[in-house]
């Protein structure tokens, strides 16, 4: 069995507000990656689609991220309608 992962505090330090785009900073992600050595995770594509390369590899991220979030907005309809919830501003950042 995979041993659990160790999430940062819940602190503004490390995740943002709802109204910034509700993510992970810069920090938290630094401090994920030094509380779980070999950990890929990494900040949120933020660039318009138009700037990115079509195939490069932040594009592609942006567009995986796209797809699962488009169905966590399936799964779950109230935040899919309510344009504050975290589920909205985090697409709306990652320009879903």
């Amino acid at each position: 069995m995979r041993k659990q992962d160790k999430q940062p505090p819940k602190t503004k330090k490390y995740f943002r507000a709802t109204k910034s785009g509700a993510g992970m900073t810069k920090a938290g992600v630094n401090k994920y990656r030094r509380d779980n050595p070999g950990s890929k995770l990494s900040t949120a594509v933020t660039k318009k689609p138009s700037k990115l390369k079509k195939d490069s590899k932040e594009a592609k991220r942006r567009k995986s991220y796209c797809a699962r979030s488009a169905g966590q907005m399936k799964k779950f309809p109230g935040a899919a309608k309510d344009p504050n919830s975290r589920l909205r501003q985090a697409r709306k950042r990652w320009n879903c």
